[in-house]
């Protein structure tokens, strides 16, 4: 058998290698995540080892970077544009670095602003925009946090208006610096439970460490990523 037809490889050989499906592979195409892709006399797509690569690279770069920086790098690549695609690399390593300066900042602030009584926070009720002012923050996400069960700040008895009292303005200095930090807002109860039940930062620290070990996932993710990245846009290197 001519060599040509032994390194041919069909859609069905490239999605069982790369774990998803035959037509998955075919929109990999039509995106022009893929390089060009002959066709037999027949009309059939003419897969090779290059295609391979072209997939596994694009899915390690989805794993690493998300689909939208994966996209755009394979793109780059295939338009030879290998410096376009090496800053979109950079970038998302760049981002990656400052989530974690950003995670060390908020441990060291949530560890200080935890270990504070609520009697810390100045003795006064404030209405929401003060807490808004205070915070640097919009009325409208300290709504959100109330409607996500986040904060529960009082009313005064004649008008209706939300009072802040110290507790719940150190709750909402809590829940902006996660928010700062990438956290969702249902991860974040269980953070604010364990202070207000056990008054000590454990919790916290659980929620820091838990997301120190998905930005270390990240980091390896991008690393294979790179790997990849360079046997396929570098391969005479």
């Amino acid at each position: 058998m001519p060599s040509s037809h032994r390194s041919r490889l069909r859609p069905v050989d490239l999605a069982r290698a790369a774990g998803v499906s035959p037509q998955q592979i075919r929109n990999y195409e039509d995106a022009g995540l893929l390089p060009p892709v002959p066709r037999t006399p027949t009309g059939y797509r003419a897969f090779g080892p290059r295609h391979l690569d072209a997939v596994l690279t694009y899915r390690a770069l989805v794993l690493g970077h998300g689909p939208e920086t994966a996209r755009a790098v394979m793109h780059a690549v295939h338009a030879d544009d290998l410096p376009g695609a090496l800053a979109l690399i950079d970038a998302g390593h760049a981002e990656l670095h400052e989530q974690r300066r950003a995670l060390q900042a908020t441990a060291e602030a949530l560890e200080a602003l935890a270990s504070r009584p609520p009697d810390a926070v100045p003795r006064v009720s404030l209405r929401i925009g003060d807490v808004a002012a205070l915070l640097g923050v919009r009325t409208s996400a300290l709504r959100v946090w109330e409607a996500a069960g986040l904060l529960t700040p009082g009313r005064e008895r004649v008008t209706g208006y939300r009072l802040f009292g110290p507790a719940d303005v150190r709750d909402a200095r809590l829940i902006h610096m996660l928010r700062q930090s990438g956290y969702p807002l249902p991860q974040i109860r269980p953070v604010l439970d364990g202070l207000r039940r056990t008054g000590n930062p454990s919790a916290l620290r659980a929620a820091i460490d838990r997301r120190q070990s998905e930005l270390d996932a990240r980091a390896r993710a991008k690393l294979a990523a790179s790997a990849r990245l360079r046997a396929y846009a570098m391969p005479e290197d």
